[in-house]
């Protein structure tokens, strides 16, 4: 099968840099009512002094977007998690500033936008942020068109297919933070986002989430997308047109089943796919293939382009992993990519309001 290989300026190459370190602190596990915390904060930041206001076609072409690697897996004793159907914020009706029990709005204004730079700054502290993360701006009002990144094509496609990117058209100074699979189910993940107001997608795979879809669905319920990354997590291009429409149309078909919203975005496994791949995505409602330029762990970063650096638009990979696969927890994670984040002059949006 042959490779689609990109054009020699923009053949992939990962490149590694090292995170700094910022703060370990993990946040309390007991959370009050979101009106007590958000008078606490407000509190304590005033006496601060810092208050202020087609079926498997002969020579299709498939795309392998990283070096083939084992499936991540995980091993389940090691995983924390919540019983299906409680929720893992148990006594932690919302996060200071909103209201208790309310959901929250895709693409609506950041409600850590409302706040003050004192009590924004108390919560970055609290979860042991160096900085405090910077708001994105209001979404676009029309999405910036899509199309599918040089390099990254397959034979036989058009623009019928769903766009194949790693970066979204804008210039807005924002990039977005997917995380892939569903191994670790923190609670604390939770609360730290939904404390500190960071948007996120995540790309779920049925073996890693179905014993624990609850989570998931607290994780909608504060904003999170849910989109597809197949049943099982295989080697796409290795299966049959069939095998491939049962891993990814069946996966539209639970998604919908357990979240009540068919996915439009979908993220093939180690960012494999072949033009059945693309035909069989769009046939079940998927409408883009997001990929990523950048990839996430506690501590380093890995990169697409040669610059090492983020751009307007650019895409992050992560996992929902701990520390039984990594070394460090989801906290953790979010702290060292918050800061090459903050620290390059970027705020963390949606993706999903703006693909």
């Amino acid at each position: 099968m042959q490779l689609v290989r990109q054009n020699e300026k923009n053949t992939m190459k990962w490149h590694g840099s090292v995170m700094p370190r910022s703060g370990r602190g993990r946040g309390s596990g007991v959370h009050r009512p979101a009106r007590a915390v958000l008078a606490a904060l407000l509190v304590a930041a005033v006496g601060s002094g810092c208050a202020s206001g087609s079926g498997g076609q002969p020579g299709d072409t498939e795309h392998r977007d990283r070096p083939l690697a084992g499936n991540p897996g995980s091993n389940p004793e090691l995983i924390p998690t919540v019983s299906p159907g409680v929720n893992p914020g148990a006594g932690h009706p919302g996060g200071p500033g909103r209201r208790a029990g309310r959901d929250r709005a895709p693409g609506g204004t950041h409600e850590n936008a409302q706040l003050s730079p004192a009590v924004r700054a108390t919560l970055a502290k609290k979860w042991g942020l160096d900085k405090t993360p910077l708001v994105a701006p209001r979404p676009p009002a029309v999405k910036p068109r899509l199309t599918t990144r040089e390099g990254f094509e397959v034979k036989g496609g058009d623009d019928s297919l769903p766009p194949v990117f790693t970066t979204v058209p804008t210039k807005d100074r924002v990039v977005f933070l997917t995380m892939d699979d569903g191994s670790e189910k923190d609670p604390e993940l939770l609360r730290m986002m939904d404390e500190l107001d960071i948007p996120y997608s995540a790309f779920l795979s049925d073996y890693e989430v179905s014993d624990n879809y609850g989570y998931f669905g607290e994780a909608q319920r504060l904003g999170v997308g849910i989109n597809n990354h197949t049943l099982n997590h295989p080697y796409l291009p290795g299966l049959s047109y069939a095998g491939q429409e049962r891993e990814i149309c069946g996966e539209q078909e639970i998604i919908e089943k357990r979240f009540g919203k068919r996915p439009a975005l979908f993220r093939p496994p180690y960012g494999n796919y072949n033009g059945d791949t693309l035909r069989i995505a769009k046939s079940c409602g998927i409408r883009a293939v997001p990929l990523w330029n950048a990839e996430a762990f506690p501590d380093h970063m890995e990169w697409r382009e040669e610059d090492e650096d983020l751009h307007p638009g650019d895409i992050i990979l992560t996992h929902f992993r701990g520390r039984g696969e990594w070394d460090g927890s989801m906290t953790d994670l979010v702290r060292a990519v918050m800061k090459t984040v903050t620290d390059r002059g970027y705020a963390v949006a949606r993706l999903e309001d703006y693909v």
